[in-house]
C-alpha cells in the first residue's frame, strides 16, 4: 500500500498541518478545498491511519499524524536536496549572485572576498541586501538570495548553517552625552531609563518583532547601523554598535564606551555569525567561490569553533 504514496500528498499533509485548516492549505497551494481534502483522504488510506480529527470546527492533527509529520518533513527535505543536487550537476556560472548580509558583520571582510570574486568571475553581477536579524532567513526562504550572512541561529531544516566569526558589539554614546560623563559607574536599567536608546528595527516576522538588547523604555528605531551611528554621534541617544565600525571614533574620543551592566564588562557583547544557504539550492560556481573567499578572509583567530 505504501508504494502508492506521492510527494504531492505529503506536501499537502504538511501544508494542512502548518496552516491549521484545509481551506488555508488550499489557498496556499492555489487549489480548491475539495482537492486538498481528497489528497488527505488518499494519504490516510495509503497509510491506514487517521491523520486529522475532522469532528470539530477545524481539523486537529491526531497523535498518529503528529508522529508521522516529522518523518514526512524530513523525507521532503531529502527529496528537495536530491533535486537541488541534480540541478547543480549541470549548472553553469551564475549571471548574478545575491547575498543577504546582516549589518553587524564586518564589511571589510565581505569587500575583500568580493574583490577576489571579481578577479575570478569578472562577468558575474553581485547584489548585496542589508538584512538585519531574521530578514536574512526571509530572503533565503523566499528565494531572493543564494547566500545569507546572519547573526541569528534560527534552526530550520531547509537551511544549512556554517559558523563564521564572533563579532564584538559595544554600548556607546557621544562624548557630549550625559551617560558618557557618568564617572565610570556601571549603568543599570534605572539609570538608562532616563535616556533615549537607538535600536535597530527587525523587519522579519521570524523573530516576532522581539527586541534584542533593548534597555531603555524610550527608544528610537532605525533601519541600519549607519543611521544609528549618526544619531548616537549627534548625542541624541546611546546604543550598541559593532566594534569594527567604531574603532576610530573610540580612539579619538568622539565615542565613549558605556559600562551597561546587562551587556557585560565594558558594555561589550558578542554575536556569533553564520553563512547560510538553502539545502535544495546548491551553490553555483561563483557562489561557491565567494564562500571560499569569505572563509579565507576571516580575521585570523576570530573564527568560532
Amino acid at each position: 500500500m505504501l508504494d502508492g504514496l506521492t510527494l504531492d500528498q505529503m506536501r499537502v499533509f504538511v501544508m494542512v498541518a502548518e496552516t491549521g485548516s484545509f481551506r488555508s492549505a488550499a489557498v496556499r497551494l492555489s487549489r480548491v478545498q475539495s482537492a486538498v481534502s481528497h489528497a488527505i483522504g488518499n494519504l490516510e488510506s495509503q497509510l491506514e491511519v487517521t491523520l486529522f480529527d475532522r469532528s470539530g470546527h477545524k481539523p486537529q492533527i491526531t497523535p498518529a499524524g503528529a508522529s508521522l509529520l516529522a518523518d514526512i518533513r524530513a523525507l521532503l527535505i531529502k527529496v528537495d536536496a536530491v533535486r537541488g543536487r541534480a540541478r547543480g550537476l549541470g549548472q553553469g556560472v551564475e549571471l548574478e549572485i545575491t547575498v543577504a548580509l546582516d549589518p553587524q558583520f564586518p564589511l571589510p571582510v565581505v569587500a575583500h572576498a568580493l574583490g577576489e570574486l571579481c578577479e575570478s568571475y569578472p562577468k558575474v553581477a553581485f547584489r548585496l541586501l542589508s538584512t538585519p536579524l531574521g530578514a536574512s532567513y526571509d530572503a533565503l526562504l523566499e528565494g531572493r538570495c543564494e547566500l545569507a550572512i546572519t547573526g541569528l541561529d534560527l534552526i530550520n531544516p531547509a537551511i544549512e548553517l556554517e559558523t563564521l566569526i564572533t563579532v564584538q558589539r559595544v554600548a556607546v554614546a557621544a562624548a557630549s552625552h550625559p551617560l558618557a560623563r557618568a564617572a565610570g559607574a556601571t549603568l543599570n536599567t534605572i539609570v538608562l531609563a532616563d535616556h533615549v536608546q537607538i535600536v535597530g528595527e527587525d523587519p522579519s516576522a521570524l523573530t516576532d518583532k522581539r527586541d534584542y538588547g533593548v534597555m531603555s523604555p524610550t527608544r528610537w528605531r532605525v533601519a541600519d547601523n549607519i543611521t544609528k551611528m549618526a544619531l548616537i554621534m549627534a548625542g541624541i541617544g546611546w546604543g550598541s554598535l559593532p566594534l569594527w565600525m567604531i574603532e576610530e571614533e573610540l580612539r579619538d574620543g568622539r565615542l565613549v564606551r558605556l559600562p551597561v551592566a546587562a551587556f557585560g564588562k565594558d558594555g561589550e557583547t558578542t554575536l556569533r555569525t553564520y553563512l547560510a544557504h538553502r539545502v535544495d539550492r546548491p551553490l553555483g560556481p561563483a557562489s561557491a567561490a565567494f564562500r571560499e573567499a569569505l572563509l579565507t578572509n576571516l580575521p585570523p583567530g576570530d573564527r568560532t569553533p
